[in-house]
């Protein structure tokens, strides 16, 4: 039987090749097609890496299961079993991909038996490689990485997204934590990406990250990176996280992760 190891090792390898496909656009890709909105949006290079990835494993992991973003939108099913599966986002920040704003990321996670035991983050523009395996530590460009050591909100910068939805609800519940986090964090920062927000919180740039909307490839190969930077990830609410639940908190710390599961106004999403 294979192991985690190799799993690990083809996937990074295909990761680094579809790097390529993103930095021939690293001054922005001007032909896209919108999705739910129009800033919900889609380019032929999202595809073209999601095909090469998904290509790739079936072909050396015939049993192994899939769930892409692609692939999701274009009618195939989210179904999370206890088979290997891999959960792929092929370019998680696609505005700012567009843009030519150099934070985008390929984002991997493997999750066996529903858990998240290995993931890659990788912004190919910058040169960040996010790294992590099950009992393993995480990594950035093979060095170790932790999170930081910050308990409370007033010392925590903050991670947060307004997504790609522009839903009346859901918009006056991001207006209000961003008045909370603005009010009594240390600081607020949006890359534009939840794969990258949470490397952040890994390497202990960002204290905490939580976002409402999201969907399991662009928080599973982070699930994994923060957990073993030392850090935690849970359900907004405080409950465990669920990858198909669109919702996520991770944090340096219990301490924080739970003073903000107690102030957040939260919002629940239809699930994947």
């Amino acid at each position: 039987m294979e192991s985690l190891d190799e799993y690990f090792d083809t996937a990074l390898a295909l990761v680094k090749t579809c790097g390529n496909l993103i930095t021939e656009h690293v001054n922005g890709c001007k032909v896209f097609v919108k999705k739910s909105c129009d800033i919900d949006l889609v380019t032929e290079t999202d595809k073209k890496v999601e095909q090469t990835l998904v290509e790739g494993l079936a072909k050396k992991y015939p049993s192994h299961k899939f769930i892409g973003e692609e692939s999701v939108s274009d009618g195939a099913k989210c179904e999370l079993t206890d088979a290997p599966t891999w959960i792929i986002d092929p370019i998680d920040g696609t505005l700012n991909f567009i843009h030519g704003f150099p934070h985008c990321c390929i984002s991997v996670g493997l999750a066996i038996n529903k858990e998240c035991v290995a993931g890659i983050i990788y912004n190919p523009n910058l040169q960040q490689l996010f790294t992590a395996k099950k009992g393993q530590g995480a990594f950035l460009n093979d060095r170790q990485i932790h999170v930081s050591n910050i308990k409370e909100l007033p010392a925590a910068l903050v991670a947060f997204e307004c997504g790609t939805s522009r839903d009346e609800a859901k918009c006056k519940v991001v207006y209000e934590n961003f008045k909370l986090i603005v009010s009594k964090g240390h600081g607020m920062r949006s890359l534009g990406s939840a794969a990258l927000n949470m490397a952040m919180v890994a390497m202990g740039g960002a204290d905490a990250n939580f976002e409402y909307g999201i969907h399991a490839w662009d928080i599973a190969a982070g699930d994994i990176i923060v957990r073993e930077a030392g850090g935690v990830c849970i359900d907004p609410a405080g409950g465990p996280l669920d990858l198909l639940s669109r919702r996520v908190l991770c944090a340096s710390t219990p301490e924080l992760a739970e003073e903000l599961s107690k102030n957040l106004v939260q919002f629940y999403p239809e699930r994947d």
